[in-house]
């Protein structure tokens, strides 16, 4: 058998921040956890296990989440992001495929926020 997706793990100094932010974020809402805080695991209503959160360093990567939202959503998602704990990174563009702000969450985790045209 082949190696098969299974989550995305954010390594984080504070899981229990980290885990309120994310699940009222994306809706998710926690379905496994170890040693205390050490490992959580968040998933979506159906029970897909969606993102891990693992007590630890982060460390700087190429890798990070895309988010979606309708385009008449855009603005309106990225203030509730923000009020969440998200940071932009940079203003938010309008780019040939639709709008995109890069934002932070509290650890520093890069994330996008994608509205794409139809």
């Amino acid at each position: 058998m082949s190696a098969r997706f299974d989550l995305v793990t954010l390594d984080v100094r504070e899981p229990e921040r980290m885990r309120a932010f994310w699940t009222e974020a994306l809706d998710l809402f926690e379905t496994e956890r170890e040693d205390g805080d050490r490992w959580i695991v968040l998933s979506d209503r159906a029970g897909v296990r969606r993102i891990g959160l693992q007590r630890g360093e982060p460390r700087a990567g190429t890798v990070h989440l895309d988010l979606a939202c309708p385009a008449e959503d855009f603005e309106s998602e990225l203030q509730r992001l923000v009020s969440l704990g998200a940071v932009p990174m940079r203003p938010a563009r309008h780019e040939q495929y639709g709008s995109i702000v890069n934002l932070a969450d509290p650890e520093g985790n890069a994330f996008d926020l994608c509205a794409y045209d139809a």
